[in-house]
């Protein structure tokens, strides 16, 4: 049998994680059978060399190889992609054509996000799968063909299953055997290993020197999440190496180039997080409502005290310090100082102001959306202040997500504010 390392210099494979080892040694072990295989792992691990080096070493390995994304074709038309139509089956069919099925006859396929199937082309999958057979589309013969199954998908297929989206007799019978490949921050380690392969691969492409990193961009380097794991490795390797004219690349360089740590880029977030991102918006929102509800409470209850008591001068000092805990030192607090002066003059002549209880209430009401907005945006401001600029540990503490804060920020435009 091929060594692991055999394998990885075949295959430009790089890395010596276990987890990536380990799934090197089970596609292996797999090749010399007809098992079918399932290959799991987050878009942009590599899973597409599973599937060719089971092929390569398999007594397949001779006949034809070929690799389908499902998610790439159109749903009206993957039925004839993969099992081919009759002429005339449906507009524009004006030929007989062989499907992928029928092509790759005596060899290997390979369905990349076999996920993203429609359901009913996972029922004529599994009939391939059960017993080798497939009718093309417009066509009624039943056909045979003998064909090794490699699958790849990045979703959870459980969780696919229970959403109706995936079969589950379908799943059983793709995973005979699973092979699963480690995400990028998992093998901490491999990261300037495949940097510096990259790196010397597009200095050779654009004819300049190789980029190297410093040892504080090598740790951040590791340290960084990478979502889109060795893809997106590669493209930011490519980027610095076309875009620097310093070759070798400090700490705070390499920041710029990576989302979320330098400049905020557009981030795609699937459903469940954008619900958390406007639950915790509207937590934040009614926390502001509260907390200024009870404000204007205390200050009516105050201003009645202020009408109905003698002692003026102890009122005031109590409204005056309530007014900075709802306004700050801004020119709202000077004017709503004014106002309860010349009340308290009012109060201290014996000619109280001619107050409507509901005309007061209305008064609240109409200026409440302006005064929410401003705190919002004041408790914005201080949380940045409190985090010196750092917006992760400002959202954390804010009970929001990070893009949520970003959108504020850029909303309220309060760059300056941030930097200051």
């Amino acid at each position: 049998m091929e060594s692991i390392q055999h394998i990885k210099q075949r295959f430009g494979i790089i890395g010596n994680d276990n987890g990536l080892n380990r799934a090197l040694e089970k596609a292996l072990r797999v090749s010399a059978t007809e098992i079918t295989v399932l290959v799991t792992g987050e878009s942009g691990v590599g899973k597409e060399n599973i599937p060719k080096i089971i092929h390569q070493f398999s007594p397949r390995k001779h006949a034809k190889y070929i690799a389908v994304n499902c998610g790439a074709i159109p749903e009206g038309t993957i039925d004839s992609e993969l099992f081919g139509h009759e002429k005339g089956a449906f507009t524009g069919a004006t030929s007989n054509r062989s499907g992928y099925f029928e092509v790759a006859d005596g060899g290997t396929i390979f369905l990349d996000e076999v996920g993203e199937l429609p359901l009913p082309t996972q029922v004529r999958l599994l009939r391939v799968l059960e017993n080798g057979e497939f009718i093309k589309v417009g066509s009624s013969k039943v056909q045979k063909t003998n064909v090794r199954i490699v699958a790849a998908t990045n979703l959870k297929m459980v969780e696919a299953i229970k959403r109706g989206k995936f079969r589950e007799d379908l799943y059983y019978r793709l995973s005979t055997v699973e092979i699963h490949l480690p995400p990028l921050r998992e093998r901490k380690e491999d990261i300037p290993l495949l940097f510096r392969k990259f790196a010397s691969d597009f200095a050779q492409k654009y004819k300049m020197p190789t980029l190297k990193l410093n040892d504080a961009a090598q740790k951040v380097l590791e340290q960084y999440q990478w979502n889109g794991n060795i893809r997106q490795l590669r493209n930011v390797a490519e980027q610095i190496s076309v875009l620097e004219k310093n070759r070798v690349l400090d700490a705070n360089k390499l920041r710029n180039y990576l989302p979320s740590m330098g400049s905020q880029l557009p981030a795609v977030i699937n459903d469940s997080k954008q619900e958390a991102n406007f639950s915790s918006e509207r937590e934040i929102l009614y926390k502001v409502l509260f907390d200024m509800k009870n404000d204007l409470n205390d200050l009516k209850k105050l201003t009645h005290e202020l009408m109905q008591n003698d002692n003026a001068n102890s009122v005031q000092k109590n409204n005056t310090e309530l007014i900075k805990k709802i306004y700050g030192d801004n020119e709202e607090e000077t004017e709503a100082l004014a106002l309860i002066r010349s009340e308290d003059q009012s109060t201290v002549h014996n000619t109280p102001p001619q107050i409507n209880q509901y005309d007061y209430a209305e008064t609240v009401i109409e200026e409440e959306p302006l005064s929410l907005l401003e705190k919002e945006i004041e408790m914005i401001k201080q949380a940045l202040k409190r985090s010196n600029g750092k917006r992760k540990m400002a959202a954390e503490e804010l009970g929001i997500s990070e893009r949520t804060l970003y959108r504020k920020i850029k909303q309220f435009d309060l760059q300056d504010d941030e930097n200051a």
